[in-house]
């Protein structure tokens, strides 16, 4: 098969990485990929927004199945566009990515179906919401209703932040158009989880699951990042629990798409929350989760490329995948001043010695090289350290020997990924 992946971060160097390993596999294109990725694949030089350059090279180059990686070019419709120009791409339509593309729209499907989630409301005009605010009081959550790179949700303990987060994003615009509507609801309790599944519109396949660390700081304090790091399997959330979630999450929105006539086909990510009430949903996205996909690919003992190709054929149903018992960890090196103004350009050294420890990968998630061949800082999140092994202690441990080895006085990482396991473990 020759296969296309889209975009230039960590997740997609682990997509590629995992890809490479098919036996299926005649050659593998990125675009626009990084350094890293193009170890494992060729790099094409054009934008994941870019559909008519990106149409035309896949069919130029005869490309068998696209492999989208972020949500802009998901909910921008990629796979449409693949898909008028009859070339496989595992990935929803436009309308059926809406599940990430509007929080709104999120919040009217699990209404519609059923699915357990924080009571909410939508705003359009920022002194409503403040007067919302006010009625309801604190703790709140003020989410952007669009995209915004994992950034646009605030968790507001008090009724100034909850203020201060909508005049932020409805005023002032910090997202864009994002936030020109906004979602209130709830604060729900209780511990958060990821559940990933592979779907086909009406089968979904278990792909596990992982915990993220979105805040900046030791101790979940600081702002909201795009993840900070992860971890797999999740303690608090056994195959049970997974199942229940499956049973009242994951398959009642595949049955509530179908029916509006917009079936999902890819990866599904169920944000869960796990309350005393039982598990309940946070959000959903429309692909693997970043950096959640870098500590579930080295878990996978199955060929990705035949399931991707089986979910798009809407095969799902005879199909099963085959997964090792090893913890996998990934700790995510930041460029000094991410997430509000990361640095840029400053030199990376020493990733050979990294990634020669043993159990270790280190996936690059926001690196270019300079003229010189020299290896830079070109994103926030800029490293991902990965490592498995029987435990999650071991793995921690390799992930941090090997993080140390990286010669970047400039950039920054947690030193507590994994703590919630370890703590209760």
């Amino acid at each position: 098969m020759r296969v296309l992946v889209l975009g230039s971060g960590g997740r997609e160097h682990a997509l590629c990485w995992s890809l490479a390993a098919s036996p299926l596999l005649t050659k593998l294109w990125c675009a626009p990929g990084n350094p890293g990725i193009a170890q494992v694949a060729e790099c094409v030089p054009i934008g994941e927004l870019d559909f008519p350059a990106l149409v035309a090279f896949a069919q130029d180059n005869e490309i068998d199945l696209v492999v989208p990686g972020p949500e802009a070019p998901l909910v921008a419709g990629v796979a449409d566009a693949f898909e008028a120009a009859s070339i496989p791409c595992i990935g929803p339509s436009r309308a059926a990515a809406q599940l990430e593309g509007s929080k709104a729209f999120t919040k009217e499907v699990c209404d519609s179906a059923g699915i357990p989630t924080a009571q909410w409301e939508r705003f359009e005009d920022a002194a409503a919401a403040r007067a919302f605010v006010h009625r309801r009081g604190a703790p709140l959550v003020v989410k952007a209703d669009g995209l915004a790179a994992g950034k646009g949700v605030v968790v507001a303990a008090t009724e100034a932040e909850a203020l201060a987060a909508i005049g932020a994003m409805m005023e002032r615009r910090v997202f864009g158009e994002a936030g020109a509507a906004v979602v209130i609801e709830e604060c729900l309790t209780g511990e958060e989880v990821s559940l990933f599944a592979l779907c086909d519109g009406k089968t979904a396949l278990p792909l596990g699951a992982a915990q993220d660390h979105k805040r900046v700081g030791a101790g979940e304090t600081g702002p909201n990042t795009g993840g900070m790091g992860a971890y797999s399997p999740t303690p608090s959330f056994p195959p049970a629990l997974q199942q229940a979630a499956m049973d009242r999450i994951i398959h009642p929105v595949l049955a509530e798409l179908a029916r509006r006539g917009t079936p999902f086909r890819g990866i599904l990510y169920a944000g869960l929350m796990l309350t005393a009430e039982g598990v309940k949903l946070i959000e959903f996205n429309v692909r693997f989760g970043d950096p959640e996909c870098q500590v579930l690919l080295p878990r996978l003992m199955s060929d990705l490329l035949p399931a991707l190709q089986a979910a798009y054929d809407g095969e799902l149903a005879n199909f099963d995948l085959r997964w090792n018992e090893a913890s996998s960890i990934v700790v995510v090196m930041a460029a000094r001043g991410y997430p509000e103004a990361p640095e840029r350009g400053s030199e990376i050294r020493g990733l050979d010695r990294a990634a020669a420890e043993p159990g270790v990968l280190v996936f690059h998630a926001g690196t270019a090289a300079d003229a010189q061949g020299h290896l830079r800082a070109a994103g926030g999140r800029v490293l991902n350290v990965c490592a498995a092994a029987p435990s999650l202690r071991a793995a921690r441990d390799a992930a941090y020997a090997a993080a140390r080895l990286v010669d970047w006085p400039e950039g920054f990482y947690r030193h507590d990924i994994g703590w919630r396991a370890l703590e209760t473990g």
